[in-house]
């Protein structure tokens, strides 16, 4: 489905030159634009970036990072806005960093993600230097000019680039930042699956001495699977949520590896025990795809004696997803909002 927004920006895309970036999040999956091997992409999701490699652009995996580039160092900036505040807000005080003097920021969106309210702090910051244009009553995109320094506050981005302790339990504080799915609190569904955990290990022949935590966020399931004593490979797209587990590993003393990975896609080992709270959004959707996707990362990496757990809210149709890829397939619990399945004897 094309996007609206990015077909706004598509054109700067395509004629932008000199030095130039395309600040690239988890909405512009699937969106197409020919190379332009002026531009490099900037993209927190590992598989955007997989993607574009592969179309012959030039793209670096980060956290939104721009201190590799200098003040005033680069012509243009492309940047669909994100699905988060501080995300947005991050982006446009960077541009007004590292833009040089005349340099231009293009950055689109849909009215109900907050495009003219952004415009309309963008255009504070940059001195009013913005040419405004619009698709539809919908999809506005503005085009501002460098001034060369900010002309007003830099806007609000909670301190973006820093970790900061979100959530504690009896067992662990939890860092975590913006950007991060569910970041700021313990997701619900999780922390269901943790507190029935025994339910699903009691049924391993003997206790496990690997788990796979499959779409890790901050490192929560992973960590709560620590005190079985297992070595754990925790795995995800995102890369503030790869940083964000890295730092809990280390503050915990955790012992496992956190691995960038497409639904586990870079990994090889089988594991008796896989953990995984699966999303069902990706990008501004709901994508039908994305169980599918992890049930079947879940029936390559887990061992033909062992057991793969899932949290899903109850509307998830997870154990019909599953008969294909499972001979096991047993609702464990519910409480009304989420159901913990375990699914075992891979096909």
């Amino acid at each position: 489905m094309t996007d609206t927004a990015f077909a706004l920006l598509k054109p700067q895309l395509d004629n932008a030159s000199g030095i130039a970036l395309w600040v690239a999040d988890e909405n512009l999956l699937n969106q197409t634009s020919k190379v332009n091997p002026a531009v490099t992409v900037i993209s927190n999701r590992f598989d955007l970036c997989q993607q574009l490699d592969s179309a012959g652009w030039h793209s670096q995996f980060s956290d939104f990072d721009f201190s590799p580039y200098a003040d005033h160092s680069v012509d243009n900036i492309i940047y669909r806005v994100s699905k988060e505040k501080p995300v947005v807000h991050h982006v446009i005080n960077q541009a007004i960093r590292i833009l040089k003097p005349g340099g231009t920021l293009s950055i689109a969106g849909l009215k109900n993600e907050g495009i003219k309210t952004y415009l309309d702090k963008a255009k504070k910051l940059f001195a009013g230097q913005m040419e405004l244009s619009k698709l539809d009553k919908n999809t506005w995109m503005g085009i501002l000019q460098s001034p060369g320094a900010a002309d007003s506050e830099l806007l609000d981005d909670q301190d973006y680039t820093q970790l900061r302790e979100v959530a504690s339990d009896e067992h662990f504080n939890y860092r975590s930042k913006p950007g991060v799915y569910g970041w700021n609190k313990i997701d619900k569904g999780s922390a269901f699956l943790i507190s029935e955990l025994a339910q699903f290990t009691e049924r391993l022949a003997a206790p496990p001495e690997t788990a796979l935590d499959l779409g890790c966020g901050y490192g929560y399931l992973a960590m709560n699977c620590a005190p079985l004593g297992c070595k754990i490979t925790a795995t995800d797209n995102n890369a503030g949520a790869l940083l964000a587990c890295e730092e809990n590993f280390r503050q915990h003393s955790i012992n496992g590896d956190v691995i960038v990975a497409d639904c586990a896609e870079q990994i090889d080992q089988r594991y008796p025990l896989i953990l995984c709270n699966p999303p069902f959004h990706q990008g501004f959707s709901v994508e039908g795809d994305m169980t599918d996707r992890f049930l079947n990362a879940a029936r390559r990496h887990l061992q033909s004696d062992g057991i793969a757990c899932f949290v899903v809210n109850l509307h998830i149709p997870l154990e019909r997803k599953a008969k294909k890829l499972f001979s096991t397939i047993e609702v464990i619990a519910d409480n009304g909002s989420f159901k913990l399945i375990l699914l075992a004897q891979p096909h």
